[in-house]
């Protein structure tokens, strides 16, 4: 395959990465919690659209709904596991081991409900454009546009309005933000519905250009988000942006290598979050909101 191609393919997987990176850094820089179910909240989030799309839901309709139903799952977590967490102080440790578990809990739940085969979405076929020698697939070059909407948006919303400053304060020191007369509380519920907007949409971009959804999706996608985070600084939503885009063309890039191939695309994430943790762990940029 060309490396135009790869290019291109890189940046629609990149663009998922970053989507999901972005609400799993700003759930650590606000909250100080490694969220390993996060991929499956976005499996969820797929699901869901998915669900009423096939129920003949249009699938600019039904991608609000995966949002909403993904906020409201993040939310019931947030009520039952982390802050009754949060006011026992419970350690990082016992805060990844409980997220473990829910990511268990949720894949299991997806499993047993709507069972281990690929489901697609009811969309028409669009064929591919063809520039040269590279195919530019309609839904891929979709998936790119969502993702620089989502990222402005996101831009506005940390820069322009008063909950985005309260959650970059929130994030520099929780305390002093505290003393301030921030509401720490509204900060944590606003984490949790843009984190639910920015997954579930990466969950469905990500469904869309892999031809379909299923249970392990999110799951095999945790290491890039980690990746990704690691890479830009961790607590840093820009940062994770630019990792995510970095990682999904890497790993594209990695097929042309004739002695890696498909295979090994997570081997290739894995690699470069390490290398980051041995000569930069604190990223390659200054990991605050």
């Amino acid at each position: 395959m060309d490396t135009p191609q790869l290019l291109f393919n890189g940046l629609a997987v990149g663009s998922v990465i970053a989507l999901a990176a972005v609400g799993l850094t700003l759930t650590y820089g606000i909250l100080r919690l490694s969220n390993f179910a996060h991929g499956d909240f976005m499996t969820l989030g797929a699901y869901l659209a998915w669900l009423a799309n096939t129920n003949g839901v249009n699938i600019w309709l039904a991608i609000p709904i995966g949002a909403a139903g993904t906020v409201a799952a993040m939310l019931l977590s947030e009520q039952l596991l982390w802050r009754p967490m949060r006011d026992r102080r419970a350690t990082s440790t016992t805060l990844i081991i409980i997220s473990i578990g829910l990511a268990l809990f949720l894949r299991n739940g997806i499993l047993f409900i709507w069972g281990g085969s690929n489901q697609r979405y009811d969309l028409p076929v669009v064929p591919a454009i063809a520039l040269g020698n590279m195919r530019v697939a309609f839904d891929r070059l979709l998936t790119i546009g969502l993702a620089i909407v989502a990222i402005a948006v996101l831009h506005f919303i940390l820069q322009n309005t008063k909950i985005g400053k309260a959650m970059r304060a929130v994030a520099d020191n929780i305390d002093l933000a505290r003393v301030s007369g921030i509401n720490v509380e509204r900060v944590v519920l606003w984490t949790w519905i843009i984190n639910g907007i920015l997954t579930a949409l990466g969950g469905v971009m990500f469904g869309l250009i892999t031809g379909g959804v299923r249970p392990n999706m999110g799951w095999f996608l945790i290491l890039p988000m980690f990746a990704a985070v690691i890479l830009g600084g961790i607590g840093n939503p820009y940062g994770a942006i630019a990792g995510g885009i970095a990682i999904g063309i890497a790993q594209e890039l990695s097929v042309s290598v004739p002695w890696l191939g498909a295979d090994y695309k997570l081997g290739v994430a894995l690699f470069i979050m390490i290398v980051i943790l041995l000569v930069r762990p604190q990223g390659l940029f200054r990991g605050t909101i």
